[in-house]
């Protein structure tokens, strides 16, 4: 039977039906050995070009038992195509499949294969396959509207693309829809949501398709969720670097660098400027930044991008603020300049959101916890610090900026910045005494645990006005929380009318009155207490007072003087150092001891 046998050879294909082939036909490279007859019967544009030779042939009266070959060279799709074309001439029966149905479409009706030339034909078969099997499947379509890559202009001359095209977005929106209904939609889960099948498999298209498959899913007004969940799949499956799972890893090569920017707009630009979805995360977006850094983006597309990120960046972690810096302007390891853009963005945001007098009133009710954004972007922003401060490039001005840029009550403790102060006066060791002032002055002495004032009054590296200021709110909030417990203890000490005791217990009425009046000489003697910290409270103005006085002329001799008491003194006891008036003082009081002991 005829075409029932192919032969394949490494540039030629032969057929073999037991008679001599009549006619060549080459395409892309390949020579088909074919006859003539069953290829008339099917294609018109090979039955008028073999008619066309052989009106040539009895012109030129060319001996007719020659070969005639034909030349193909704009053949729609490769030789794989034009031979299971040949074969379906040869009525040899072809499998269709969504990998093959559009190369086959666009080869017949190339080859003209219609069904007003021979009926049944190949155009006809192919389009019942596309409406049966193809355009009623999601992934279907997908594949199809995949290998039209390589079919075009023919295959949207022929409106198989726009064709797949409407039918993906079709069975996306119905996906979304039946999603609500929380039927069965997907098969695999990503931080406890669920991903549609089709994210996935839309992935595999080229920008250009992609492209118009969102245009036209946006015209369809879906949810914001249904978009930007299938731009993370194709932004992690196209952009290098942006996912590290291993499913990615057998990806193809990178796209010069024009295609990637064209990606990285494609991406930002239909993303939602607010936070609306749950398949963006900040992970997510700062991967986008950095990309974006590389490929040193306008900052037109950076600026939406970073607004994006400051609508959650109560979601970022530390490792996602320590971008690497790709300028050749900026001297710093770590991007400050773009962290800075966005804590601003968030703080504009933040603002708009809240109102002044909420803020006002707000304050001090704020709590500790997680709940605030504020207060988690507060010991962000102070981490980033600690880990920038290190870099020995980091500017006096740029670490205040950033450390300022966040309102007062988004730090319910300043241990954190801190931290990052001492981290950076240690990387910074020629800094002026106003310079060390001036960094110091980002932080609310008020605001440090005893932990921190106490490692803050023995720091060497703290300028001494900052060391004073330490020492000074550590002992009011000493003297606070003493008095709060004197309070508390005389509200606990308040006659309450107690009620007379009994004439059975006058044992037990004469032991507490006893252990009352033991409380009363332990109040007593805290109230004492309280008052030589305000003695020595008044020395420490003194000699704060005395420094400012005594720079212009000359207190580092004035220093070495003995202190009057209760103010140098115990000020020289706070910082944990010794002076040589202390040192001689102890050495002299040995030897009067002595003398007394020997009289």
């Amino acid at each position: 039977m005829a075409g029932e046998k192919g032969v394949a050879g490494s540039q030629a294909w032969f057929c073999t039906t037991g008679l001599p082939s009549d006619v060549v036909v080459e395409v892309d490279g390949m020579s088909f050995h074919l006859h003539k007859f069953p290829l008339m019967l099917k294609s018109r544009k090979l039955h008028e070009l073999l008619s066309e030779q052989e009106h040539k042939e009895e012109d030129e009266e060319i001996d007719e038992g020659d070969i005639r070959r034909i030349s193909l060279h704009d053949f729609p799709g490769v030789s794989a195509t034009f031979e299971a074309a040949a074969k379906f001439c040869y009525g040899v029966r072809i499998d269709v499949s969504s990998t093959t149905v559009a190369p086959l479409r666009c080869a017949a009706e190339y080859l003209e294969m219609t069904e007003d030339f021979a009926e049944d034909n190949l155009v006809s078969r192919t389009e019942l396959f596309l409406t049966q099997s193809v355009f009623r499947s999601l992934s279907q379509s997908v594949k199809v509207l995949k290998t039209c890559e390589t079919l075009l202009p023919l295959a949207e001359d022929l409106g198989i693309a726009q064709r797949c095209i409407d039918n993906i977005v079709t069975g996306a929106c119905a996906t979304e829809v039946s999603s609500l209904f929380s039927w069965p939609v997907s098969d695999h889960h990503k931080n406890g949501i669920r991903s549609a099948t089709w994210m996935e498999d839309l992935t595999v298209l080229n920008l250009p398709f992609y492209k118009r498959v969102i245009s036209a899913m946006k015209e369809r007004n879906p949810s914001t969720e249904l978009i930007e969940g299938s731009l993370v799949s194709y932004a992690k499956r196209t952009i290098p670097g942006l996912s590290r799972s291993k499913r990615n890893l057998k990806t193809a090569p990178p796209p010069a660098e024009p295609a990637q920017l064209d990606l990285l707009e494609t991406i930002i630009t239909n993303l939602s400027p607010a936070k609306s979805s749950v398949f963006i995360s900040a992970q997510f977006l700062f991967g986008l930044l950095r990309t974006a850094n590389i490929l040193h983006a306008p900052e037109s597309l950076r600026t939406p991008l970073e607004k994006r990120i400051a609508a959650q960046l109560e979601q970022a972690t530390l490792d996602d603020l320590l971008m690497p810096s790709y300028s050749y302007l900026v001297e710093t390891l770590y991007d400050v300049e773009a962290v800075e853009r966005v804590l601003r963005y968030f703080i504009e945001e933040a603002s708009s959101a809240i109102t002044a007098e909420d803020v006002s009133e707000n304050v001090e009710r704020l709590p500790a916890g997680n709940g605030d954004p504020f207060l988690t972007v507060g010991r962000l922003v102070d981490g980033f610090l600690a880990e920038v401060a290190s870099d020995a490039n980091l500017r006096v001005d740029k670490f205040c900026d950033i450390a300022l840029a966040l309102p007062d009550h988004s730090r319910v403790y300043d241990d954190g910045l801190y931290r990052a102060v001492d981290v950076f006066l240690k990387a910074h060791p020629a800094l002026t005494e106003s310079e060390k002032e001036k960094i110091c002055g980002v932080m609310n002495f008020r605001k440090l645990t005893l932990e921190a004032c106490t490692h803050a009054a023995q720091n060497e590296r703290l300028p001494l006005r900052a060391v004073v200021q330490v020492l000074f709110f550590e002992q009011l909030q000493l003297r606070q929380a003493i008095a709060g417990t004197i309070l508390t203890a005389e509200e606990e000490d308040q006659p309450t009318a107690p009620p007379p005791p009994p004439p059975a217990e006058g044992g037990r009425w004469r032991v507490a009155a006893h252990e009352n009046q033991l409380l009363r000489l332990g109040m007593d003697s805290m109230r004492n207490r309280v008052q030589d910290l305000e003695r020595e409270c008044s020395s420490m103005r003194r000699a704060i007072e005395r420094i400012d006085g005594s720079r212009e002329a000359g207190r580092w001799q004035r220093r070495r003087r003995q202190p009057p008491a209760g103010g140098w003194g115990s000020l020289g006891r706070k910082l944990g150092c010794k002076s040589r008036m202390q040192v001689f003082d102890s050495q002299e009081a040995a030897p009067k001891r002595s003398v007394e002991e020997q009289s």
